[in-house]
């Protein structure tokens, strides 16, 4: 076999930190571009595709056994082209090269996720970590590529016919069923049983371990709650799910006890052990969620909750130019988790003996480890137990527990940190924006409202514009920080953002979106996503920002848009309701319009209007006080006073908090 022309690791100058991490690497490692691509065609030779993500502790594992290992590096250069490719930057190739695995395996994959492709993309193994040697019956790395050169030599055949088998299910996949109707207003309840059923009610949370936070459901649970009150049958087992589940999350070790902000997820099914990498994504949805629960609830847990979330994220992700770093990695120097563990020693240097006694029972560390010989914090005992115990008054012992979180934290901040991916994904930071915007209006918190407006220009000035999640995700989050800041300049963005979706995205033919533009280069399949995973569903998204702004523009064309992407998601939706909590978010803003307070008059006026429409939880409501002669749904575009708006129509102006809340009585 000819040698490849391309003889060095080409990941040196990449945007991505991910894949600089792999710059060094013995491997010839290309990012995927039309150069390697046209040199696995020039040359006849099978693609070797790695796809992970800087926090993924398995792709590091993976790194040091093999790609840094100069045997199988050679191995690798002189057999296949090498491509890395960050998840997180191509979300398009990961969707595709991970539901091939599921295909081509049949079992869902992870990363790092490793496919052999054929020199014109389409994959014909796949599988996911290989360790450098067999071990625990897993086939060494190396022996796994002497097979595919074997194959790809000796029954190229063969290959052939499986991929056309494999392009007829992706086409199969990607085909949507054109329909002229809503999806059943009974899927709701559908979901809201297939909910109930997978609760696991010791513990919260849905599903055995590994266990993870799914804001999407716990965010749906808290709107079925919402409407079953609006009905006056308030569903108390859903709320109860809901908030049982982060309350459960946010005592355990999942949460950062010291520093705020929550793990990937949980190992186990109490929540106690996780894999310690923060993701952006995550935490910014789950601001979201307490910011609602504590809305629902008025409970000032959940309000702790957030306000710790978005201080986290301030603190040690929000970069200097402005925006949010995506993740911070499970390793450090001490190895995995290291940064977060602690001895009882360690905390008696840092703390005074009074700080000391109650954070060492707070925190378990009085109980035997829970992690290699130490001990990762969590709560094990109650204010309102500790204040008995300890026969202190429990705001003494709140005032002392601030106090020391600070210093463990001073303390924490010494040692060697976790390594941060500082790229700014503008999908993630959209969802902090709608999060802080959300937590700095209900929690009462402005300079969080400050961080999402700073985090919007960060965006404007530098943010790449993509694919669909960055486009749904903005254009939902610009209409929440409207309504907690009102900006003009924000309207127009938004109307730019919304036409952007339709002109690159849409399915003309059917509805919905694709994850990809019209103009991005072609690819085996052009993706589109119904069911959330770790991030909402961004045809979801889609569905319910458009639909918010079709009845705050008076604009037919994204109403339309809207109702025809949960008509062309119907099928879907009705195979398993559960999986689709963001598009059924969007379904029930289509059955139920959103009602519009729309606001204006002098600032003493607006506020206690505001206090009004913003009192109780009402997620299916917008809020909005336009600028002098901007308009905002059917609400005159002057005067004095609220005008509680749906669909086409206000009720009569109300001009004082007291009618107002009359008027929101009569919309509901």
């Amino acid at each position: 076999m000819a040698e490849s022309p391309l003889t060095s690791n080409r990941l040196g100058a990449a945007s991505s930190p991910y894949l600089r991490q792999h710059a060094d690497n013995p491997v010839h490692w290309q990012p995927w571009d039309d150069t390697a691509l046209a040199a696995a065609r020039d040359q006849d030779r099978p693609i070797l595709l790695s796809i992970g993500y800087s926090a993924c502790h398995w792709c590091h594992v993976m790194a040091h056994e093999c790609f840094e290992d100069p045997a199988i590096a050679d191995q690798m250069n002189h057999g296949f082209i090498n491509i890395k490719v960050d998840r997180e930057e191509r979300p398009d190739l990961d969707h595709i090269y991970q539901t091939a695995h599921q295909l081509l395996v049949g079992r869902g994959g992870g990363w790092p996720l490793t496919v052999f492709l054929t020199p014109d993309q389409m994959p014909f193994f796949a599988g996911t970590y290989f360790p450098a040697k067999a071990s625990q019956g897993m086939p060494g790395f190396g022996d796994v590529m002497d097979r595919i050169t074997r194959v790809w030599r000796d029954h190229r055949d063969e290959i052939h016919e499986q991929n056309a088998d494999l392009k007829r299910v992706l086409d199969r996949l990607g085909t949507v069923t054109p329909r002229t109707a809503l999806p059943d207003a009974g899927v709701l309840d559908t979901a809201r049983q297939q909910l109930g059923e997978r609760f696991d009610p010791a513990h919260g949370g849905f599903g055995p371990a590994p266990k993870f936070p799914q804001p999407m459901t716990l965010e749906r649970l808290l709107r079925t709650y919402a409407r079953s009150q609006q009905r006056g049958e308030p569903d108390r087992g859903a709320l109860h799910m809901a908030c049982h589940s982060l309350r459960r999350m946010a005592l355990g070790g999942i949460y950062d006890q010291i520093g705020g902000g929550f793990a990937r997820y949980s190992v186990d099914a109490e929540w106690r052990i996780p894999h310690f990498e923060k993701m952006l994504s995550d935490n910014a949805l789950l601001i979201g969620v307490a910011s609602d629960a504590f809305q629902a609830t008025g409970d000032r847990f959940f309000r702790r909750i957030a306000r710790e979330t978005a201080e986290w994220a301030l603190r040690e992700m929000e970069q200097p130019g402005g925006g949010f770093a995506t993740s911070l990695d499970a390793d450090s120097a001490g190895g995995e988790g290291a940064f977060y563990l602690w001895t009882p020693e360690q905390m008696r240097t840092v703390l005074s003996a009074d700080e000391a006694e109650l954070v060492i029972r707070r925190l378990g560390l009085d109980e035997k480890p829970n992690f290699d010989g130490r001990w990762h914090p969590q709560v094990h005992m109650a204010f309102s137990e500790l204040a008995k115990a300890l026969h202190t008054p429990r705001d003494v012992l709140v005032a002392r527990w601030k106090s020391a979180q600070q210093k463990l934290r001073d303390a924490r901040d010494q040692r060697p940190r976790p390594g941060r991916d500082d790229k700014v994904l503008t999908a993630w930071n959209a969802l902090m924006i709608r999060s802080l915007a959300r937590a700095g209006r209900f929690l009462d918190l402005p300079h969080l409202i400050d961080a999402a407006e700073r985090t919007e220009a960060a965006l404007q000035a530098r943010g790449a514009l993509t694919f669909l999640d960055d486009h749904a995700f903005l254009l939902d989050a610009l209409i929440e920080l409207q309504q907690a800041r009102w900006s003009d300049a924000r309207t127009a963005r938004a109307r730019s953002l919304a036409d952007a979706l339709l002109e690159g995205f849409e399915d003309a033919d059917v509805g919905g979106f694709y994850l990809t533009a019209r103009d991005h280069a072609p690819l085996i399949q052009r993706p589109r996503r119904w069911t959330d995973d770790a991030l909402p569903a961004g045809n979801g998204i889609a569905a319910l920002a458009l639909n918010r702004l079709g009845h705050w523009l008076g604009e037919p064309r994204y109403l339309d848009a809207a109702k025809r992407t949960l008509m062309a998601a119907a099928e879907s939706i009705e195979q398993a309701p559960a999986a689709h909590c963001t598009l059924l978010d969007a379904l029930d803003e289509q059955l139920v319009p959103p009602a519009l307070v729309v606001i204006r008059g002098d600032a003493p006026t607006r506020q206690a209007l505001r206090d009004v429409a913003e009192g109780g939880f009402a997620p299916g409501r917008l809020v909005l006080t336009p600028g002098d002669g901007q308009r905002a749904g059917a609400a005159p575009a002057e005067g004095s006073g609220a005008w509680v708006c749906r669909a086409r129509a206000c009720l009569p102006k109300a001009a004082t908090a007291a009618e107002l809340k009359d008027r929101l009585s009569e919309s509901l």
